[in-house]
């Protein structure tokens, strides 16, 4: 019998919602994406049975084939700007678990990543840091002008090649503590995902994210992925832009530091 790492719920929503997730992302794999950790089992309604990956530090060939099999899971694309899983619970809230980040119904759905970036992401993380005293209106406005730049397209920029002009489809929370890397060295896609909050987005978000927290050998995974499917010019001076994201998430969670770091990527956009 396999060896299984037990994940526990509040929510049976929540445990339906990822499965489903990690489900939406595996559809990927047979087009060269990244693999992603299996659901083996739900003994419960909020319990999730999961393979458990050994973990090892990366060889440069793992780095290198999992760049380039994360651009074939971002391509896979998505129904919609903020899009959830197909399988996302009809039942629930349209936000995922202790974060409560919002997703978009297609009855609501943007018409560009910006618009959706700006009001599902910024202000809604904005508006609740405001409401606990994190942010005070002056720097509140901050965040409003980079809202508004992203809604009139002047922060906006193409998808990397493989993707096209629509959503990418994005694992959601890709930082370092997501990407397993097998001991067996010759997985074929270099890693292995978990923990994913998968939707609909720009591709750079999830390459920000591995940035944020210091994947290892992330020069090699971001050179490879650009060598499957390029990345549009200037995508290095965006990475902030697409960190506001977790970095406000953060403050969300756990104030801190966070609060300072979100503010000053913020005013290199405003």
């Amino acid at each position: 019998m396999p060896e299984t790492y037990v994940k526990t719920f509040t929510d049976p929503n929540e445990a339906a919602a990822e499965a489903a997730g990690l489900e939406w992302l595996a559809e990927a794999e047979d087009a060269g994406g990244t693999r992603i950790a299996r659901v083996l089992g739900r003994p419960r309604p909020t319990v999730l049975e999961l393979e458990f990956v050994p973990d090892s530090a990366p060889t440069s060939a793992q780095a290198e084939r999992f760049g380039r099999s994360l651009a074939h899971t971002h391509a896979a694309g998505a129904a919609h700007w903020g899009a959830p899983s197909p399988g996302f619970p009809a039942n629930g809230p349209m936000r995922m678990g202790r974060s409560r980040t919002p997703f978009v119904p297609a009855s609501e759905a943007p018409a560009t990543w910006g618009e959706c970036f700006a009001e599902y992401r910024i202000r809604d993380y904005v508006s609740r840091i405001v409401d606990a005293g994190g942010y005070d209106g002056s720097e509140a406005a901050v965040f409003e002008r980079v809202c508004a730049r992203l809604e009139d397209g002047s922060l906006g920029s193409p998808q990397p090649a493989l993707v096209g002009d629509g959503p990418a489809r994005l694992h959601g929370d890709l930082w370092a503590g997501n990407v397993l890397w097998p001991r067996d060295s010759s997985e074929p896609t270099g890693a292995v995902l978990i923990d994913a909050n998968p939707h609909g987005g720009h591709a750079e978000t999830d390459l920000a994210l591995l940035a944020l927290f210091g994947l290892p050998r992330l020069e090699t995974v971001v050179a490879a992925y650009d060598a499957e499917s390029r990345l549009a010019p200037g995508w290095q001076e965006r990475v902030e832009l697409h960190q506001l994201a977790p970095l406000l998430l953060h403050v969300v969670l756990f104030g801190g530091s966070y609060t300072d770091a979100a503010l000053r990527a913020a005013r290199r956009y405003a």
